[in-house]
């Protein structure tokens, strides 16, 4: 619902949000649809979609694959109002050692993170109204050279050069880009198992700001890069202190 403590900053707007069933994306489609926005979610699986939309109060929901430009394109191309803004939390990074590597999953890898950015740009840009906002997400792994860590950093370490040259390219649009630490979402949860309450016990205690990021963090970051209109090609690192760490 919208906040009518204070003047909503998105009345009027629509925001798309690439992967917003659930976590980050989910979280930022609410915290949009709080500033007054209209809200567009999308992700690849219909009932999670569906559920997730119930609980923002989404305009509409689309199901797809947004690492298929085929299916990318048709999504935008049936647009029939203007957007204003668009942030993509889908698309993932790989971790494992040169030895262990599978480089299918790799090429996938490059394919989400690299490329899908440049896809959403493209197919988007003819739908949204000047200055409007497109917010990718990265990770800080560039910031930490670890065994393991290789392809995430090379991920991590080329966002942002996309980033300032889309804003570049596709001005008067903004775009911008948040580089994340370690949130506390569902996809961690799955990914580390039985480590997750290790993990969130050493963060609080270890982190600068004392305690463990959340989606709304990220998901407050979204919302202000679309409201702020100053702001494009910036890179935005949220992970409560941890680069200042001397280990990570």
């Amino acid at each position: 619902m919208v906040d009518t403590s204070r003047q909503p900053k998105l009345v009027g707007q629509t925001v798309v949000v690439i992967g917003g069933s659930s976590g980050i994306g989910l979280e930022t489609g609410r915290q949009a649809r709080a500033e007054g926005a209209e809200v567009i979610l999308t992700g690849r699986n219909p009932q999670h979609l569906e559920q997730a939309g119930l609980e923002v109060g989404a305009w509409k929901t689309a199901a797809f694959d947004a690492t298929d430009p085929d299916q990318l394109g048709q999504f935008f191309e049936g647009l029939t109002e203007p957007i204003d803004h668009v942030m993509v939390t889908a698309g993932g990074s790989y971790y494992a050692s040169v030895a262990d590597m599978d480089f299918a999953q790799v090429r996938r890898a490059f394919d989400e993170h690299l490329v899908l950015p440049m896809q959403v740009a493209r197919a988007a840009a003819g739908k949204m109204r000047p200055g409007g906002t497109l917010v990718f997400m990265t990770g800080t792994a560039a910031r930490h050279p670890a065994v393991g860590s290789a392809i995430a950093a090379i991920l991590a370490a080329a966002l942002p050069a996309i980033t300032a040259n889309l804003a570049l390219e596709f001005a008067p649009i903004r775009v911008n880009l948040i580089a994340a630490g370690f949130v506390d979402t569902p996809l961690s949860a799955s990914l580390m198992g039985d480590d997750l309450e290790n993990r969130r016990n050493q963060l609080r205690a270890t982190l600068p700001v004392r305690r463990v990021v959340e989606p709304a963090d990220l998901a407050g970051l979204a919302v202000h890069l679309m409201i702020n209109t100053a702001v494009t090609g910036a890179t935005y690192d949220i992970d409560g202190g941890q680069q200042l760490l001397a280990t990570p």
